[in-house]
């Protein structure tokens, strides 16, 4: 079954023409993703790769039927992005734009609440429901479809815990980067939700960071809602408080967010740490019997 995306998403493009969107719809298009339009102001009525271009979402929805949104767009244009899709009534939208001012991020992010919508992002790689659909900027050739569902706060992380599973023989059934930025869309509590309650996912991994309290989050929310198999990995663990490590979420600031907090509510929680990404498979194939 997978989560959030699969064979029936029907994918719009926001900014297609620019060079990230270009690039990543045909990249998208290649793996099998059904992307019914793009859009970008003013050049409604050309195509890009094959797919016709509309000059507002409302119009992609109307004429083409999207129901998932992928917004390619610069930083200060994000927001507006975001809650154009929500408004034209599109149910999940990813942003992928990285740089996005918190503040604008909190204000799209209430907008799509309020009209029930989902936000993955921003600064985000996107997701993947593996021999189904990508939505994304993900290596489609690492993937493999299986059992194993990963959520992560940071891609790159993902691509190696993604290609250490498929080294080992282990698919995934769903694969989602949530970002890493201050404030962001589903995050951690909601993903696990849906992977525990999704037929086709049998073990969960989950990729943190120093940063912020929802790993802790997370460790309660799985010690008392999952019953299914969860191994963690925490990046960061040599980072010095007050430094920022890669993303803008992933500083430690007033002796809080610290990676060594992180792990011991994981643990606490039940969840095995991986000290580092090799050590996932063997973790799961002990708590699969494999």
């Amino acid at each position: 079954m997978s989560i959030l995306i699969n064979k029936s998403t029907r994918l719009i493009v926001q900014g297609i023409t620019g060079r990230d969107g270009s690039f990543h719809t045909q990249k998208m298009k290649e793996y099998g993703t059904d992307i019914v339009g793009g859009t970008s102001p003013g050049k409604g009525g050309i195509e890009v790769h094959g797919v016709p271009v509309f000059n507002t979402v409302y119009e992609a929805v109307e004429k083409a039927g999207g129901n998932t949104s992928i917004i390619f767009v610069p930083a200060r244009f994000a927001a507006d992005a975001i809650m154009e899709a929500a408004d034209a009534g599109v149910k999940l939208i990813i942003c992928i734009s990285e740089g996005v001012p918190t503040l604008d991020v909190i204000e799209a992010y209430r907008f799509v609440q309020m009209k029930g919508a989902m936000l993955i992002g921003p600064n985000c790689p996107g997701l993947m429901s593996p021999g189904k659909s990508l939505a994304g900027i993900l290596p489609a050739q690492i993937f493999k479809q299986g059992n194993i569902g990963v959520i992560s706060r940071s891609g790159t992380l993902t691509y190696e815990v993604v290609y250490q599973l498929t080294a080992n023989g282990m698919g995934q059934s769903s694969a989602v980067g949530m970002g890493g930025d201050p404030v962001v869309g589903l995050y951690f509590r909601e993903l696990l939700e849906m992977l525990q309650n999704d037929p086709e996912t049998d073990a969960i991994v989950m990729i943190g960071e120093i940063g912020g309290n929802a790993e802790e989050q997370a460790a309660e929310y799985v010690k008392n809602h999952v019953t299914k198999p969860v191994v963690g990995f925490i990046a960061g663990q040599a980072a010095p408080p007050g430094k920022q490590m890669g993303h803008a979420g992933a500083i430690i600031s007033s002796g809080s967010g610290t990676a060594a907090e992180k792990i011991a509510a994981l643990e606490a929680a039940g969840i095995q740490v991986a000290k580092e990404p090799s050590e996932i498979p063997v973790m799961l194939k002990a708590k699969l019997g494999k």
